[in-house]
């Protein structure tokens, strides 16, 4: 039995060290200034810098990739959430959605932020900065709220 638990940890050892030759797409697609929700709905200075900090890593074409992105299997994990995340809401292109997508999505964002599921515990447990205090928390809430009188 010993001589099995042997073989097979060998074996997932040598899959993890071939995984590492496997690297995953880090480039961010061109970006449109003039397309970014930071420059069609201008939040207060503070709200914006809150909303790049929090949000914009994997809800936007402005992901910074940090060193531990380029270990397998975690780097596949993380380009997956990323993939998702822009799929789901991406401030980037936020000038290309209609009227009723973007009230709908502001409207996701008011709720999200407001009952704490964004951004996602698992991000925050190594980006500590994204973290929203209470107060910021309210504000950006409410902040999105306010903005979805534009599409209606």
């Amino acid at each position: 039995m010993n001589k099995w638990i042997k073989r097979i940890a060998v074996g997932l050892l040598i899959i993890l060290i071939g995984l590492q030759f496997i690297s995953i797409d880090k480039t961010n697609p061109p970006i449109n200034a003039e397309q970014d929700m930071i420059t069609i709905l201008t939040p207060p200075v503070e709200l914006a810098t809150t909303i790049r900090k929090s949000c914009y890593d994997c809800h936007s074409h402005h992901t910074v990739y940090p060193w531990y992105t380029s270990i397998a299997p975690f780097s596949f994990w993380i380009k997956d959430h990323i993939e998702h995340g822009r799929r789901h809401l991406n401030f980037s292109i936020w000038g290309t959605y209609d009227q009723e997508r973007a009230h709908h999505k502001l409207e996701e964002c008011f709720e999200e932020v407001q009952e704490g599921h964004m951004p996602l515990p698992s991000y925050l447990w190594i980006h500590d900065e994204a973290k929203l205090s209470p107060e910021i928390q309210e504000t950006l809430a409410t902040w999105f709220k306010s903005q979805m009188s534009k599409y209606q």
